[in-house]
């Protein structure tokens, strides 16, 4: 029957292409649920292979740094970093090609995404790429402290990584919203190149971060009184002297707490480069987006609980990183401080989520269902990153349970891992309908008006208790048109007659409209209240997940520190675990707080 409906709809264009002599048929027209002949299957088949060719491109890049960490022989750092500049050189000229063809076709109207490459999200990048482009700065400044004895790749990396950083963010505050029409197969291949460039370069320094973390660690199980577990750096320093120790000290410790917002730079970049790979060829419809900005009215009471989950994350923190390693009294002192904070606020946090969902409940409005990559992804991201901690989660569950020896800071644990799984499930559903949601769209028609209640006489007296709800449809059909009182002029229009009719009409007014005014208040009263309380959740949950990012990407990881997972698991198989769930949770605690932005915007 499909394919009866769309020859069905194909025959008209042939008839009346043959009515005219001497033309050809005008091509059909693909309609809805009929493939385009020949036009779908050539872009399928180049998404298809475009996407092929980047993982292959991701798998061989990841194998040599895996064959890099694990010491393997015949591959040193120089090959790793080889690989990675070559890739970001041909990223460089795809969007320079990019760039130059968009200057010269800067006076067509191109088709833009507006929900691809929000401003917040732009300024959130450029933001981690400063701090990168520091980063670089200290690379380079390390390599000449240790010229003597480093490959030229080590120099040439940051200097490429920087022009790569400075051209990228360009191209995406100039282009992320982009729906490409032309070239389309050639820019499939770059766009998609361009996002396993990215992930490439974000697992580099997720391995180089965790590398440091992980020499630091096994330091500090000597004090936790593990001594049963090998000891044995993986160390990859220079093998020889710097030049300025001074210097060399700075550079060497700098890098590493830079790190963070290096890899959150360039997993936000192959995030917003993947819409722009998905929306090449995407029939966009036109319609007009509202703008939703941020305002800080009405959310004081989230804000000022945030403010304070914050301020109490930051010192923990900083007396976490102090305490621990110190001696096995405070180490242990250390952990119990961190567990019942965390505990405490992912409590907080479980209960303000709940609170949403009921809200949500309670409420009759629609889904938008509508195909957009960009919500899309942000859903799937949720969910996709939000299974890095439950891993975690369930390995600490897993060793409390069949551990033999428990020292008493184990026990919060316990807790605080069924927390992080049920408040991740809790937040995941509150984001993934709030950006679902379809916004509440005022009637035009509907306007709120201010009776003027006219005595006997010349005076006036406004009542502004009374609204009356005026519809311009029923008007239009009787044949009324409202109008404002204003002084004196309703005293000349209206003579002794008029006086008297007005009253009569007035009164039915009154009688008429103060009903409807009453619950037409009401319920508008009420969809402010839940708004506002919705907004205050979202902004208190935004503040939470910046807060609950801060400890593992400063270093404050007590799966490292905890020691139990090690005995019950290995050391090695744990610690493997750790290093592969522990960036996911990391983007996942800041691809959270981009979304409850988004939220606290659209609410």
């Amino acid at each position: 029957q499909k394919g009866m409906a769309c020859g069905a709809q194909r025959a008209p264009s042939a008839a009346g292409g043959s009515r005219a002599a001497g033309q050809a048929p005008a091509s059909p027209a693909p309609t809805a649920g009929c493939p385009a002949v020949g036009g779908s299957y050539p872009q399928k088949n180049a998404e298809i292979l475009s996407s092929q060719y980047g993982i292959n491109l991701f798998l061989a890049g990841l194998l040599l740094t895996f064959a890099w960490a694990v010491h393997a022989v015949g591959i040193s750092k120089s090959h790793l970093l080889s690989y990675l500049i070559t890739l970001m050189l041909i990223q460089l000229l795809w969007m320079l090609w990019y760039l130059c063809r968009s200057c010269t076709q800067r006076r067509l109207i191109r088709d833009k995404d507006t929900h691809a490459g929000a401003r917040w999200l732009k300024c959130g990048i450029t933001l981690f790429a400063v701090i990168t482009l520091i980063l670089d700065s200290f690379k380079i400044g390390y390599y000449i402290d240790f010229s003597n004895c480093l490959s030229p790749t080590e120099g040439i990396f940051p200097v490429t990584h920087a022009v790569h950083t400075i051209l990228q963010v360009y191209f995406l505050w100039c282009h992320a919203k982009d729906v490409i029409q032309s070239f389309k197969t050639l820019e499939r291949f770059g766009v998609i190149h361009s996002v396993f460039t990215n992930l490439l370069l974000w697992t580099n320094g997720v391995l180089a971060e965790s590398k440091h973390q992980l020499n630091e660690h096994k330091e500090r199980l000597i004090t936790l009184g593990f001594g049963n577990i090998t000891i044995v750096l993986d160390d990859h320093a220079p093998q020889c002297n710097c030049t300025t120790t001074t210097l060399c000290s700075i550079f060497s410790q700098g890098i590493y707490y830079l790190y963070p917002f290096n890899i959150e730079y360039h997993i936000l970049a192959s995030t917003m480069l993947y819409v722009l790979w998905k929306n090449i060829g995407r029939q966009v419809e036109h319609h007009q987006q509202n703008k939703t900005p941020f305002k800080f009215h009405g959310i004081t009471v989230g804000m000022i609980f945030g403010l304070m989950v914050l301020t109490s994350t930051i010192a923990i923190v900083v007396v976490y990183l102090i305490q621990i390693g110190g001696s096995k009294i405070k180490s242990e002192l250390a952990l119990t401080m961190f567990y019942l904070h965390a505990i405490f606020v992912l409590a907080l946090m479980c209960t303000a989520g709940i609170v949403a969902l009921l809200i949500y409940r309670l409420e009759d409005r629609s889904l938008d269902n509508s195909k957009n990559p960009a919500r899309k992804l942000d859903a799937e991201l949720l969910v996709g990153t939000a299974a890095g901690s439950w891993l975690l989660s369930w390995g600490s569950i897993l060793a409390i349970i069949c551990a033999q020896g428990h020292p008493k800071y184990t026990w919060y644990n316990l807790p605080y891992s069924v927390l992080v799984i049920i408040e991740k499930y809790i937040q995941n559903l509150f984001i993934i309908e709030s950006i679902h949601r379809e916004q509440e769209k005022v009637n035009d028609d509907i306007k709120t008006l201010r009776i003027v209640t006219i005595s006997r006489g010349s005076t006036l007296s406004l009542t502004p208790l009374y609204k009356e709800i005026y519809n311009g449809r029923a008007a239009r059909d009787n044949g009324d048109i409202p109008c404002l009182l204003k002084g004196s002029i309703c005293g000349r229009e209206n003579d002794g007659a008029g006086v008297s009719k007005e009253e009569t009409n007035q009164d039915n007014s009154l009688v008429m409209h103060s009903a409807s005014d009453f619950s037409f208040s009401s319920r508008n009263s009420v969809t402010n209240n839940k708004r506002r309380i919705l907004k205050n959740i979202a902004a208190f949950l935004f503040l939470c997940n910046l807060s609950l990012w801060i400890p593992p990407a400063f270093g404050c990881r007590p799966e490292y520190d905890n020691g139990l997972e090690e005995i019950v698991f290995g050391f090695e198989p744990w610690i493997i675990v750790v290093n592969l769930a522990m960036p996911f949770s990391i983007f996942y605690r800041m691809h959270s707080a981009a979304s409850l932005f988004e939220v606290n915007c659209k609410t």
